[in-house]
C-alpha cells in the first residue's frame, strides 16, 4: 500500500479553499479537481465559483467517527454566503436561487468512483421561483428531478432504478423516445412520483432545507471514499486508503436550458491511439453527468463545431492552454448555458497504454517533457495492455452488431448482465464477459473479474471506457442494438434473446460483437517501432538487466524478441510432461534399482539435449540458466486417489489375476511409497538429486553436450546450471562438484571449451541466512520467490490465495497479495541478509530474481534497491520489467518538474 505523505501543519490547519486562494502545489490538499478550478480560476478562464474542503478534513472526519470537525458547518456556509455576493444569488431563495454542485476529488484519478450532486439547493418552493426566472419551466423541473433523484441514491441509498422506471414509463405515455422530448409538466409528474419514492423509501419526505441537504451530501461524499467500489477500485489500482477525498462545492451552470446548452467532455489527444486532436463527446440540452454516465449516447465534440463555432473556437484554445501548462494529456469537462462556455474540470487523463507511450514520445519532440519525464510518465504495469488477444482473422463469423470501440482488445467468455455474479463465476473459473446497459460506479468489482465489457448506451468517454481503458479490458459501449433487462436477467442483441450464459465474443477494437466464442489470438512477440523505441530509452537508464522465465525455444525466442538479454529460469520438468517421454519418465520413477533407473534414463536423454540445444541456439550470446528437477516425482503419476478408483474397480470387474489390474497395483505400490503428507516441504528441490543423484547426471550432461555441439557449429552457447532449494553448505557442496565433475568430464570428451557456471535457487529462509556458506560454492544466486515467499510466511500459495488471502487485504492484515507484490519486509529483509552475507564471501557473486514478481514494478524496484544484477520475468513482462528497471534507477535523481503556479499562453 502506498502511504500518505505528511502534509504541512500549517497547510493541514485550514480546511477551506476558495478556487481563488488555491494551486497545484497544494494538490493532494484540494484533490486533482479542486487543484484544477483553483488554476484555471487564476488563469482567468470561464470557471464558476466556488470552494473545496479539504482531503485532510476527510481524515478529520473519519478519525471522529464519521463526525464533522467543530465549526465546519459553519465554515461551509460563511462560504456559501460568499458565493451568494459574488453571484447575486441567494441559497434557498425563491426568486434568484443559488444552485450548487458537491463533487468528490481525490488526489488522483479514480473515474466514477466517488460521488457527486447537482442542482443542490433546490426545494418545492425555488423550483417555481427558477420556472419563472428562466421562463423555462421545463428546464426547472428536469433539474430539480435530476436533483432528487442523484440526492435519494448518494445520500439515501435508495436504488436509482426505481427512478428510472418512472421515466421511462413517462416516456412511454408521452409516446417518446428521449427525455429531452418531455415537457415541463411531464418532469413535474415525474418530480411528484420520486418524492412518494423517498417518502416510501425513508418514511420522511424530501428535505426542503437547503443547509441540511448540504451538509448530508458533504457527509455522503465523504462516505463515498470508502464505498465498496472505490475500495475496489483502489485495491486494483494500488491507491492508498490514507489519502481521502477532498470535495469542491461549485455554482451550478446548466447544459438543459435548451439546444443552445449542453455539456461535454473532451480529451485534448485521443485516449486510446495518442493521435494529437481532440477527442471528445457532446450532448445538448443534457447535464455534466449525462455523458459519463452513458444515459444517451452523445454527438462527437466536432459537432458543436458546426453548432456553435465561437463556443468551439473558444474550447479548442483551452484545451491547448491546459495541454501547454501542464505538459500532459489533459481530461476536461464542460458545460455550454446558453451559448456561454463554462469550464469545470481539468485533470491528466487516463489513457491506454499505446496512447501513454506515443504521447510521452510525442510530447519529448514537442519539447514539452524530456525523455526521462516521459519514462515516468507511463505506468510500467499498464504495458501488459499491448499484448492483448485479438480475435483469428482466418475465422469465418457474422457480426451481430456493433459499437463503439472504446478499449481496445478481444474478449470471449459467457453473458452476466450484474456485477455479483461475474464476480461469483470467475471464482469458479469462468470466463465472463459483463454486459449492462450502461455501467455505475458500483460494478467496478464486476468489471476486475470479466475479462470484457458490452454497454448498450454511453460513448468513448462514458464511466465503461474510462474505467476499462484504465484497466486494460476490452471494452464495446454504445451498441444501439442492444437492450439488457436487469431484472429478468435477459437481453436483446440485434433482435434475438441473449440469456445469462450464452457465449459471446467482443473486440474491443473494432467494436464488433459476435455470438459464440470466436478463437482468440495472442498479440504478436515483436514490438511496435514507436515501443521499441521508447524502451531503448528505458534501457539507456536502467542498472538492472532483464531476464526472462522460458522453458521452450518458442519462449525463449519471444522472450529475446521482447528485449530479454538472458533467460534467468528454464524448468526442465515440463519437459518431461510430453506424450511420447512421459511413460519413460515414469518407467524411470518406477524402476526398482538405479541400474533400470539409469537405463530409462539414457532414453531421455536425447530428448534432453534436444530441448536445451534449441533454448541455447535460440539465447546465442546470453546466459540460460538452467534449473534441474525441482518437483516431487509423484507428480509425473498418477493421483493415489484415482489409482485407487481404478485398480478397486478393475479387481472387482477382472479379479487379481488380471494383468491391466496387476500393471496398475504396482504403479499404486509406488505412488504410496512416494506418497508425502506434505510434498512441497518433502522429496524435492536438491533432495531429489541426492537421494537418486542418476537424475541430476543425465540433465547435466544433456545441458552441456547440446552446448557443445552448438559450440562446434559457432552458436555461442552459455549454459549455467541451477540447483534448485539448497539450503545448507554440504547441500550445495555435494551437488555442486557432483554437477561440476560431469560438465567437465562432457567438456574433456568433446574437446569443447564452454564458459559456465553453477549456482542455487534461494528458495528457502536458512539459505537465506547462511547465504555465506552456499557462496564458498555457488557461483550465482538467483531469488526464487515464489517458494521463498510460501516458506516465509507459512502458506500454501494455491490455498491462501483462495481462502484467506482476500479476507486479509479486506481487513488490511495484509496491504498486497504476497504472491504478487514482494513483501519487503520479511521476504524482501531475507532477500537483504542473502546478498550481504553472499557477497562478503565472493565479492562477483552474480544475484538475480526469477518468481513472477521480477515483473511486478515495485518489486523490480527493490531489487534494484538492494543491488541484484538482474530480474528474470515471464515474456510478455520483459517490457514492463524494463520500463520498471528504468523508473528504479530514476527514483533519486531528478523530481518530477513542478507545474507553474499560472497558466500563460504558449
Amino acid at each position: 500500500m502506498l502511504l500518505a505523505p505528511k502534509l504541512p501543519e500549517a497547510a493541514s490547519a485550514r480546511r477551506i479553499y476558495t478556487f481563488a486562494e488555491g494551486d497545484g502545489s497544494i494538490r493532494d490538499i484540494l484533490g486533482g479537481k479542486g487543484a484544477g478550478l483553483a488554476e484555471m480560476t487564476q488563469a482567468g478562464l470561464p470557471v464558476p465559483p466556488g470552494f473545496t474542503i479539504t482531503a485532510q478534513t476527510c481524515l478529520e472526519f473519519y478519525e471522529l467517527g464519521r463526525r464533522f470537525p467543530a465549526g465546519l458547518d459553519a465554515d461551509i456556509m460563511a462560504h456559501v454566503r460568499a458565493l451568494e455576493r459574488e453571484t447575486g444569488k441567494t441559497f434557498g431563495g425563491t426568486e434568484n436561487p443559488l444552485l450548487v454542485s458537491v463533487r468528490s476529488g481525490a488526489r488522483v484519478s479514480m473515474p466514477g468512483m466517488m460521488d457527486t450532486i447537482l442542482n443542490l439547493g433546490l426545494t418545492d418552493a425555488s423550483v417555481i421561483g427558477l420556472a419563472k426566472l428562466t421562463m423555462n419551466p421545463r428546464f426547472a423541473w428536469d433539474a430539480y428531478r435530476r436533483f432528487i433523484a442523484m440526492f435519494a441514491s448518494v445520500v439515501l441509498g435508495i436504488d436509482k432504478d426505481r427512478f428510472e422506471h418512472v421515466i421511462t414509463g413517462e416516456r412511454e405515455r408521452a409516446g417518446v423516445k428521449t427525455d429531452p422530448e418531455l415537457d415541463g409538466a411531464a418532469w413535474e409528474r415525474v418530480v411528484g412520483a420520486f418524492k412518494t419514492i423517498v417518502r416510501e423509501a425513508t418514511g420522511r419526505d424530501f428535505p426542503q432545507d437547503v443547509g441540511e441537504q448540504l451538509h448530508l451530501a458533504v457527509r455522503a461524499v465523504f462516505d463515498s471514499w470508502n464505498s465498496k467500489r472505490a475500495v475496489d477500485y483502489r485495491r486494483y489500482m494500488r491507491i492508498s486508503d490514507d489519502w481521502g477525498t477532498a470535495v469542491s462545492i461549485v455554482t451550478m451552470v446548466f447544459g438543459n436550458m435548451g439546444d443552445d446548452s449542453g455539456t461535454g467532455v473532451a480529451f485534448t489527444r485521443d485516449p486510446n491511439t495518442g493521435d494529437k486532436h481532440l477527442f471528445g463527446e457532446y450532448l445538448r440540452n443534457a447535464q455534466g453527468e449525462d455523458v459519463v454516465a452513458g444515459i444517451r449516447t452523445p454527438e462527437h465534440i466536432e459537432d458543436l463545431e458546426r453548432s456553435q463555432p465561437a463556443v468551439y473556437a473558444q474550447f479548442v484554445e483551452i484545451a491547448r492552454k491546459l495541454e501547454t501548462h501542464y505538459r500532459d494529456m489533459q481530461d476536461l469537462e464542460f458545460t455550454v448555458e446558453r451559448g456561454k462556455l463554462w469550464m469545470l474540470q481539468t485533470r491528466s487523463a487516463k489513457r491506454s497504454a499505446e496512447a501513454a507511450v506515443r504521447v510521452a514520445l510525442d510530447m519529448v519532440g514537442e519539447g514539452l517533457i524530456d525523455r526521462g519525464e516521459a519514462l515516468r510518465r507511463v505506468d510500467a504495469t499498464s504495458l501488459d495492455q499491448l499484448f492483448h488477444a485479438r480475435i483469428d482473422p482466418t475465422q469465418t463469423y457474422d457480426v451481430a452488431c456493433a459499437g463503439l470501440n472504446a478499449s481496445p482488445g478481444a474478449a470471449a467468455g459467457a453473458v452476466v448482465f450484474d456485477a455479483e455474479t461475474a464476480v461469483e463465476w470467475s471464482r469458479r473459473g469462468r470466463t465472463v464477459v459483463l454486459v449492462r446497459n450502461e455501467t455505475a460506479p458500483d460494478d467496478v468489482h464486476g468489471m476486475i473479474a470479466s475479462r470484457g465489457v458490452l454497454t448498450a448506451r454511453g460513448g468513448a468517454t462514458s464511466h465503461a471506457a474510462v474505467v476499462a481503458r484504465g484497466m486494460g479490458l476490452p471494452c464495446v459501449s454504445g451498441c444501439e442494438a442492444l437492450c439488457v433487462d436487469d431484472r429478468t436477467k435477459t437481453a436483446m442483441l440485434a433482435g434475438e434473446p441473449l440469456h445469462e450464459g450464452d457465449e459471446i465474443t467482443i473486440d474491443g477494437t473494432t467494436g464488433k460483437v459476435v455470438r459464440g466464442l470466436l478463437k482468440l489470438i495472442d498479440p504478436p512477440s515483436k514490438l511496435p517501432p514507436w515501443l521499441a523505441t521508447f524502451l531503448s530509452w528505458a534501457d539507456e537508464g536502467k542498472r538492472l538487466g532483464v531476464w526472462a522465465n522460458a522453458d521452450t525455444p518458442g519462449d525463449a525466442r519471444k522472450a529475446r524478441d521482447l528485449g530479454a538479454t538472458g533467460i534467468g529460469l528454464c524448468r526442465t520438468e515440463h519437459m518431461f510432461m510430453q506424450s511420447e517421454r512421459l511413460p519413460v519418465m515414469q518407467e524411470m520413477i518406477m524402476a526398482e534399482s538405479r541400474e533400470a533407473r539409469e537405463a530409462a534414463l539414457a532414453r531421455l536423454l536425447p530428448f534432453q539435449r534436444d530441448d536445451f540445444a534449441g533454448i541455447l541456439e535460440a539465447m546465442a550470446g546470453y546466459t540460460v540458466t538452467i534449473r534441474l528437477l525441482d518437483p516431487p516425482l509423484h507428480e509425473f503419476l498418477p493421483s493415489l486417489e484415482e489409482l485407487l478408483v481404478e485398480t478397486t474397480e478393475l479387481r472387482v470387474r477382472n479379479g487379481e489375476d488380471d494383468p491391466a489390474y496387476q500393471a496398475r497395483a504396482k504403479v499404486l505400490a509406488r505412488v504410496k511409497v512416494l506418497h508425502e503428507q506434505n510434498p512441497m516441504l518433502g522429496l524435492r528441490f536438491c533432495r531429489l538429486g541426492i537421494v537418486y543423484p542418476e537424475i541430476y547426471a543425465v540433465q547435466v550432461r544433456a545441458i552441456f553436450e547440446a552446448a557443445c555441439d552448438l559450440r562446434k557449429r559457432g552458436v555461442d552457447a552459455r549454459p549455467d546450471v541451477m540447483i534448485p532449494g539448497v539450503g545448507s553448505r554440504g547441500e550445495m557442496q555435494l551437488t555442486y562438484d557432483a554437477a561440476k565433475s560431469i560438465a567437465d568430464a562432457v567438456l574433456a570428451e568433446r574437446g569443447v571449451k564452454v564458459p559456465y557456471h553453477i549456482g542455487t535457487m534461494i528458495e528457502l529462509p536458512r539459505a537465506c541466512i547462511v547465504a555465506n556458506e552456499l557462496a564458498e560454492f555457488a557461483q550465482f544466486f538467483s531469488f526464487g520467490t515464489n517458494d521463498l515467499t510460501q516458506t516465509t510466511f507459512g502458506y500454501s500459495r494455491d490455498d491462501a490465495e483462495a481462502s484467506f488471502i482476500p479476507r486479509y487485504l479486506e481487513k488490511k492484515l495484509l496491504a498486497d497479495d504476497p504472491f504478487q507484490v514482494l513483501d519487503r519486509v520479511g521476504v524482501g529483509g531475507l532477500m537483504r541478509i542473502a546478498v550481504e552475507r553472499g557477497r562478503a564471501v565472493r565479492g562477483d557473486l552474480k544475484i538475480g530474481i526469477c518468481g513472477e514478481h521480477g515483473g511486478e514494478p515495485s518489486s523490480v524496484a527493490f531489487c534494484d534497491e538492494i543491488g541484484l544484477d538482474y530480474v528474470s520475468c515471464s515474456p510478455y513482462r520483459v517490457p514492463i520489467a524494463r520500463l520498471a528497471a528504468a523508473q528504479a534507477a530514476w527514483i533519486n535523481a531528478e523530481q518530477r518538474f513542478d507545474a507553474p503556479t499560472k497558466i500563460v499562453d504558449a
